[in-house]
């Protein structure tokens, strides 16, 4: 198969277990299978990470529940077991197809004179969220006699569980339910080999064969699974054969990767990074859960399983554009969590929607207030994620409104429109009004760049929470105009006739900074520019620990310029109509040299703005970088002995919007696409397809033209 479509690795590496578990990842929006091999055990990072099912063990984080593995698998010769963690190997070779969406093993080991091969392949249908499905082969060169175990594995990785306790177990299923009381069901299927001995072991559920081997002559099994929760109301059912199972998963991959597949002449890495980049983010679709993505995917229980505002301000563009039922799904996560938003802003003393910093399934806040640990006295430090990081109702409420205006999904604007309102009157709710100034302000907040902490006037919050309320405005005109119905009972759900004054006031007076008229540079907070001005490596140097939190009241970026994120530039990328091309390209420059890219969300910011002002080629390295974050493993994967790594799927759709939006210059003007050439060099041509309200359309740009021609579904 063409590079492009293909990840593969063909060496063992011990010390990239955890980065190959990451980096070979299927799924199918329900659960997330790691990219781990047959042999491996809970010790490897196994995991079958389940979306929207969590619990809580003891006093430690609740966090997103891991099922047992269905499909263990493990050769003994002369009672020694087959692994390449301990057995000599002659070849090895592990890879995704992702144009298929199918992981895939190949290993010949030593055994004594004679070379023993296995090859499997898995996938998590796309066709039924419940199914997995294995199929494995053993190869030998010479004769020989060994034993084969295909269990189902109890011992289940967890960072906080364990979450789960047997209730019935046999050969071939298991019911288990969580410390909160769900359950979660494990069942499966094994075609190809006679009947076995069943495992008598505690951790094991399932079947061993003692089997002769002829040279040259495969045996092969094939193993299915079906993983249910006491969430479901579907009923999960088995499939006729493998066969038939992957034929069927297949057709809704080829449908997915017609209508996403972004075609790049010129630049073979580009190409396959951004391939792999799309099928991370489309193994994450929750096409039939009422749920959205949380900021590690499905690869596993790091933060807490949590959705952050990763999705709406990152993930989001690329459903809108390829899925937007996918993208209605994610927005109504939103909206049916409005509950637990407006609680937590009551919680705190506010009106209106204040959304979870890390929202698990009912819309509950996650977030710990020590999240820290100081590397020198080892106590934990408080942070204020949760308090003080506003923005969140705003990028929602942002959110909302531009799907709206990109799909003209006029059912989204009726459920939604109350949403918007809601945080328009947390942030009226949460200002400060300044007599003096004759001014609305924001004081006391976290923002984008969360090294910097509790400061006054964040430009990000400030310009979000200004746009929040002037779209709270133009949603409810709008919802008068296309519905009255839905609108008297969205201002008898948000009191917004008693609000709406209000709202225009705060629209109006709320301070926003602006470019300075001489040097054009936004100041972040109030303050900014008075603290110490140095670049990055300059704090990196005052590190004693490699670890240390560069945050905080006291970590070595807090008093000087040096910043986590995208903070500036993300303001000026999400609103750059607002802004002079001075103002985009000063910012850009200023803060560029200043931002340590402590975070995998920053890097496609700053490839986006970097387009805008014409200066693509400086983008590029910044989209590689989102685009190969997986595929490299170049990211923290441990904090203090506990495991943070995982899938990026924020990086991974920041690199689709740097080619799509940075490099094709895609945007909605009047509800219609428009594109525009801005490649970088060695770039031929780049085309794809979107859906703008209803209509397909195929974008073609090369180096000097950009056009958009209407095209039907392309799937």
């Amino acid at each position: 198969m063409e590079k492009t479509w293909t990840v593969a690795t063909t060496k063992w590496d011990p010390a990239a277990i955890v980065g190959n578990g990451n980096k070979f990842m299927t799924g199918n929006g329900y659960l997330g299978y790691r990219g781990t091999l047959d042999e491996f055990e809970a010790e490897d990072y196994v995991a079958v990470n389940l979306l929207g099912l969590y619990d809580r063990h003891g006093s430690a984080w609740r966090e997103p529940v891991n099922a047992p593995n269905p499909f263990f698998t493990q050769i003994r010769v002369a009672d020694q077991p087959l692994s390449v963690k301990t057995t000599p190997l002659v070849a090895h070779r592990q890879w995704l197809d992702l144009k298929a969406a199918v992981h895939h093993r190949e290993t010949t080991f030593a055994v004594d004179q004679a070379q023993l091969t296995i090859a499997s392949t898995r996938f998590a249908s796309g066709a039924n969220d419940h199914l997995l499905a294995q199929r494995y082969t053993l190869t030998c060169d010479q004769p020989m006699t060994l034993t084969l175990t295909s269990a189902i594995d109890l011992a289940i990785w967890d960072i906080n569980g364990p979450h789960l306790t047997v209730q019935t177990a046999t050969p071939e299923a298991v019911q288990l339910q969580t410390g909160e009381g769900e359950t979660v069901q494990v069942q499966t299927q094994l075609k190809g080999l006679p009947q076995g001995t069943p495992v008598a072991d505690q951790r094991l559920l399932g079947t061993t064969w003692t089997l002769t081997l002829r040279p040259e002559v495969p045996v092969t099994f094939e193993k299915l699974a079906l993983i249910t929760t006491s969430h479901d109301r579907d009923v999960a059912a088995f499939p006729a054969s493998y066969t038939a199972a992957l034929k069927a998963h297949e057709h809704v991959w080829t449908s997915r990767w017609a209508r996403s597949d972004v075609q790049i002449k010129g630049d073979v890495q580009a190409q396959q990074a951004l391939r792999y980049s799309e099928y991370q983010l489309m193994l994450l679709a929750p096409h039939h859960l009422d749920m959205s993505i949380p900021a590690r995917g499905l690869s596993g229980q790091t933060y807490k399983g949590a959705v952050f505002w990763d999705t709406e301000m990152f993930m989001l563009p690329f459903f809108n554009y390829t899925d937007p039922q996918v993208a209605s799904k994610l927005l109504r996560y939103r909206i049916r969590t409005l509950p637990a938003a407006q609680a937590k802003a009551k919680r705190y003393g506010y009106e209106g929607a204040f959304y979870a910093w890390e929202s698990q399934e009912d819309g509950r806040d996650g977030v710990s207030d020590y999240n820290v640990t100081d590397v020198f006295s080892k106590r934990p430090m408080r942070t204020y994620f949760g308090d003080k990081q506003i923005h969140i109702s705003g990028d929602i409420a942002l959110a909302l409104w531009r799907s709206y205006q990109q799909t003209g999904d006029e059912a989204l604007l009726r459920d939604g429109a109350a949403v918007i309102v809601e945080c328009a009157k947390f942030y009226y709710s949460y200002s400060y009004w300044k007599p003096d100034k004759e001014r609305f302000e924001l004081l006391d907040v976290l923002g984008p760049d969360e090294y910097h902490e509790r400061v006054n006037n964040n430009a990000y919050t400030n310009k979000l929470a200004q746009t929040t309320a002037k779209i709270a405005l133009a949603a409810m005109a709008q919802l008068a105009a296309l519905d009255p119905a839905a609108y008297a009972t969205a201002c008898a759900q948000t009191a917004y006739p008693q609000w709406q004054a209000r709202i225009e006031q705060f629209a109006t007076h709320l301070y926003v900074p602006a470019p300075a008229a001489k040097t054009q540079l936004i100041a972040q907070f109030d303050g900014y520019f008075d603290l110490e001005n140095v670049l990055v490596p300059a704090v990196r140097a005052r590190l004693i620990k490699p670890n240390e939190y560069w945050g905080g009241a006291y970590g070595v970026a807090a008093d000087t310029q040096v910043i986590k994120q995208a903070d500036v530039v993300f303001m000026l990328q999400l609103f750059a109509q607002d802004y002079a091309q001075a103002a985009l390209a000063a910012n850009w420059r200023y803060y560029e040299p200043r931002t340590e890219h402590g975070s995998s969300l920053s890097a496609s910011v700053y490839a986006l703005l970097a387009t805008k002002i014409g200066e693509s080629d400086w983008a590029y390295p910044y989209f590689m970088k989102s685009a190969t974050v997986d595929l490299t493993g170049d990211t923290k994967q441990f904090a203090g002995g506990v495991y943070i790594g995982g899938t990026h799927p924020a990086a991974n759709a920041g690199a689709w919007q740097a080619v799509v939006q940075g490099f094709c210059g895609l945007q909605s003007v009047d509800g219609k696409p428009q594109v525009h050439a801005r490649l970088p060099k060695g770039w031929q041509q780049v085309s794809f397809c979107l859906q703008q309200r209803s209509q397909w359309y195929r974008a073609v740009v090369t180096q000097t033209t950009a056009t958009l021609t209407p095209i039907s579904d392309p799937s």
